[in-house]
């Protein structure tokens, strides 16, 4: 069965927590958690595509376009599925709706060791910097 990429139901709750989880991308549940996921999914400005392999839902994508900069904030596609363009597909349909919607760019935020893979699809690094506010 071919991989699908699809917007993000709540069926998928479940299956992208376990995945985040395993990828160690499940440090803050009020941002990545059930509810965040379900803020995101009514948010217009944000794009939150999954990956699915028939009924299971093997990866994400989640990105956000507020009309001047669009950034890409979440990938996670489970290890079992990694290393076969999945990410990839991922990226690139997120990247077709931020473009029909507008964007001249898309930035990522990225790891020490995701840096490598990003790099590999076309984004270039730039001088900055991301901090974060954990209690607001």
């Amino acid at each position: 069965m071919p991989i699908v990429i699809r917007r993000f139901e709540p069926k998928d709750i479940d299956y992208l927590v376990e995945i985040l989880k395993i990828n160690n991308q499940y440090s803050y549940p009020k941002v990545d958690g059930p509810e965040a996921m379900l803020r995101v999914a009514a948010c217009d400005a944000a794009v939150f595509l999954v990956a699915a392999d028939g009924s299971r839902t093997i990866g994400c994508i989640r990105a956000v376009y507020d009309g001047a900069r669009a950034m890409i904030h979440l990938l996670s596609v489970h290890p079992e599925y990694q290393h076969q363009g999945i990410g990839t597909k991922l990226v690139k349909s997120a990247i077709k709706t931020i473009k029909a919607r507008g964007a001249p760019t898309v930035s990522v935020t990225v790891t020490d060791a995701s840096q490598g893979y990003w790099s590999k699809l076309g984004f270039k690094q730039v001088p900055a910097f991301l901090m974060l506010k954990t209690h607001i």
